[in-house]
């Protein structure tokens, strides 16, 4: 009787771990996963109530909402300068759609604008600011560098490559790649979405995932690293810089240009205003000395 319950036990347990093992989310590591009824499990994300769908991205907004979950945490014990302060980490303000509110704003009341890759569009203000619309990035440009081989690869099979990886990865339709340059070893990726159907992933949204990918920190559950091959041979990739560009023009783009503008008018006059000082001294001390030469001569010829 006793080994029967220990196989039956066995077999429950073997059972659970496999219901457990199956209950993950295969697109979101952070994601908590329960199985609420046989076959049906239900995730969501530290520091959202919102329902997470595995079967795509999650949005950037809810992302970057969880990551700071953990930074909250310690807090407790890293010390302060442990926390950097950018403009790239901040606890977002998400709608219900996962998109990212206009405004945020940090504990300290500084409020900004953003555009739909939470990137800030505008001067800081306080809690006054006004973001009347949420500005969408239409264009977004990759940039990577790969490690040096032998030889270069071939644009078209490198193109078919990262389209593929685009596609399958990330679930990205070929549609919104609007084009891959390769000038060895920088590769330049340029992704249009004028506007994104309910359906379809946003390219914000993939531009981040690749950007964990690339740092090692990839948000999949599995945690498996990148790897993109090119008719075989291994395509390292070392850096990547990415560019968001809205479909309206930043509103601090202005005002830096005209500080910029100032600051070359100021010097260009402190310049100018130095060189004619200096001409002023000059010629003054050029006078001076033939006013003495002058003087000299005409003692000379008076002297008897």
């Amino acid at each position: 009787m006793e080994p029967l319950f220990g196989v039956v036990l066995g077999l429950i347990l073997a059972a659970a771990s496999a219901a457990h093992e199956s209950c993950t989310c295969a697109t979101n590591k952070w994601a908590v996963c329960a199985q609420d009824s046989p076959g049906n499990c239900t995730c969501s994300l530290p520091g959202s109530d919102h329902p997470v769908d595995c079967s795509t991205l999650t949005s950037k907004c809810f992302l970057m909402k969880a990551e700071m979950v953990p930074l909250k945490e310690k807090r407790l014990w890293r010390p302060p300068h442990g926390l950097s302060d950018s403009d790239g980490i901040y606890n977002p303000d998400c709608e219900a759609s996962g998109a990212f509110k206009a405004r945020q704003c940090n504990q300290s009341s500084t409020c900004w604008c953003v555009n739909t890759a939470g990137v800030r569009r505008t001067e800081k203000g306080d809690r006054s600011l006004s973001c009347s619309e949420l500005v969408r990035t239409r264009w977004i440009y990759i940039e990577l560098t790969h490690k040096r081989s032998s030889s270069a690869f071939g644009v078209p099979d490198l193109a078919k490559a990262l389209t593929q990886l685009l596609e399958s990865r990330y679930k990205l339709h070929p549609k919104y790649i609007a084009a891959i340059k390769y000038d060895p070893p920088l590769i330049q990726i340029r992704l249009d979405q004028h506007k994104k159907p309910r359906w379809d992933v946003d390219i914000a949204d993939v531009a981040y995932y690749l950007e964990k990918d690339v740092n090692n920190d990839s948000v999949f559950h599995s945690n498996s690293k990148l790897t993109v091959s090119v008719n075989g041979d291994a395509l390292a990739i070392e850096k990547l810089w990415i560019y968001y560009v809205d479909e309206k023009p930043a509103e601090f783009c202005m005002r830096q240009l005209a500080a910029g503008i100032t600051a070359v008018v100021t010097v260009v006059v402190l310049t100018a205003g130095i060189g004619i000082a200096v001409l002023l001294i000059l010629r003054w001390l050029h006078t001076r000395k033939y006013k003495k030469f002058e003087i000299k001569e005409m003692r000379e010829i008076k002297a008897p």
